[in-house]
């Protein structure tokens, strides 16, 4: 606040900085990605889906950000190094990584649980993030410091029928998020993950009933914006004192 007692607009810390969004082809990544333009970042988009990410990209660009689209397949190694390594040629540094993409298949009775659907979870949930961590963590040592968010689940916090691959890709992800954020915090290097509920975006177009809504002590499925403002807001100097933390946005869904 100035002398005359104006508040001054602050020029946000974001600014100048380099955030990557898997999934941010659609839903919760895209909002995501535009909330860290907002923010001031500069935004690589990753996803498998060039349509939803080249969009994603567009939409960036119409509202003034920097932005760079890199098809990426979380589940293969030289497609996450590839991904980080572009981050760094287009804009020479990493500071923030929102790893959000990821599949669902649940709802499963365990003798028709299929092998293939237990590797898809485990591959692109689980298997995707620590690849992305792999990579991504050295480059923020690199600038003295950054921040990570990894998508988990509620489903990482509480069971569910029928939700075997999607339950232990999610609880693996609690934990390894847990593992790095000791690990890297002498690097001042902060990991967290959000735990969403039922949230209103395509991949939980089948959840979208009454019943599930009910469950939710709030009264409503949660939108892409509640749960891409956490993840940015974690990534913020605001939450600078926070790592290790597995947050539920859930509207209460835990709380029984």
């Amino acid at each position: 606040m100035s002398q005359n007692g104006i508040i001054e607009k602050e020029v946000s810390p974001m600014n100048g900085k380099v955030a990557i969004v898997t999934g941010g082809g659609s839903g919760i990544g895209r909002s995501a990605a535009l909330l860290f333009t907002k923010k001031g970042a500069k935004v690589v988009i990753a996803d498998i889906a060039a349509t939803g990410g080249e969009e994603t990209a567009a939409m960036v660009r119409t509202a003034g950000g920097e932005a760079l689209f890199v098809r990426t397949d979380v589940s293969r190694t030289e497609d996450v190094k590839a991904m980080v390594d572009r981050t760094i040629a287009a804009f020479g540094r990493l500071d923030y990584a929102f790893n959000n993409a990821g599949v669902f298949t649940g709802l499963i009775p365990l003798p028709e649980y299929t092998e293939e659907m237990w590797d898809k979870n485990i591959n692109i949930n689980l298997k995707g993030v620590w690849l992305c961590m792999k990579h991504e963590i050295p480059h923020m040592q690199e600038n003295g410091g950054g921040a990570i968010v990894n998508t988990s689940s509620i489903a990482g916090l509480v069971a569910f029928p029928g939700h075997y691959g999607y339950a232990a890709s999610k609880f693996g992800v609690n934990g390894i998020t847990k593992v790095a954020a000791l690990e890297y915090a002498p690097s001042r290097v902060r990991v967290n993950a959000v735990c969403p509920a039922v949230i209103d975006t395509p991949m939980a177009a089948g959840l979208l009933e009454e019943s599930y809504k009910s469950l939710h002590p709030l009264g409503r499925f949660g939108k892409p914006e509640d749960v891409a403002a956490t993840a940015v807001w974690l990534c913020s100097d605001e939450a600078s004192f926070i790592t290790g933390q597995i947050l539920g946005v859930d509207g209460g869904y835990t709380l029984p």
